[in-house]
């Protein structure tokens, strides 16, 4: 007798199709602080651990408690989130809304590349930092799995267009590939990119193939 359904291979193919398909889940990055062991403890305290407030969609990140004010030549803003773990060296990631309040003349930059950012003052509870540099406005970057980036035929540095959907239907051009061997399919926009092409934390967009 036969069985009837789909067999476990079929099952597998489907399940393998929509893992490796070109559609990627948002992640809406909202302001924040990427910050060293040392620069952590000038603000909050000799010997200061983050402690974490939820996990973040990527293995290992996760959004902390802590919060720090940002001061820049023509504004601040306060409860600006750290996100765990704690990084090598201190940066922050804003939009451009955000650099034009602040004052800050930010460029748009790969995250880790800070050579010749601008700086801004950190205020913690028990300190100040005046950074020289690491101010950034991330560039938009798709994260994805070595796997997946080797079946599809992408390489880490990759750039590609990808299209949202909805009334605010738009391409998004210059998207990064990071391929990674820990990381989830996804992409990371800010604020303004996802508000101006209606896009929501959650939701996918596609990957266009050239």
């Amino acid at each position: 007798m036969k069985p009837s359904g789909k067999t476990l291979e079929l099952i597998l193919k489907d399940v393998l199709s929509d893992l490796i398909s070109d559609e990627v889940v948002v992640g809406v990055s909202n302001r924040h602080v990427h910050i060293s062991q040392e620069d952590l403890e000038k603000i909050f305290g000799a010997g200061y651990k983050l402690t974490k407030m939820k996990d973040l969609r990527q293995p290992g990140h996760y959004a902390a408690n802590e919060t720090v004010t940002i001061i820049g030549p023509k504004g601040k803003m306060d409860k600006i989130r750290i996100l765990g773990p704690v990084r090598k060296e201190t940066q922050v990631e804003i939009s451009m809304s955000d650099a034009f309040k602040l004052g800050i003349k930010a460029p748009v930059k790969e995250s880790g590349k800070l050579d010749g950012t601008p700086g801004l003052t950190i205020v913690g509870p028990k300190g100040t930092l005046e950074k020289e540099k690491g101010v950034i406005v991330a560039g938009r970057h798709i994260h994805m799995p070595k796997f997946i980036a080797d079946i599809k035929g992408y390489k880490d540095g990759d750039m590609v267009t990808v299209e949202t959907s909805g009334e605010r239907k738009a391409l998004l051009q210059n998207v990064l590939i990071r391929v990674g061997s820990n990381v989830v399919k996804e992409i990371h926009l800010d604020m303004d990119e996802a508000n101006a092409s209606g896009a929501s934390n959650g939701a996918f967009v596609k990957i266009i193939r050239d």
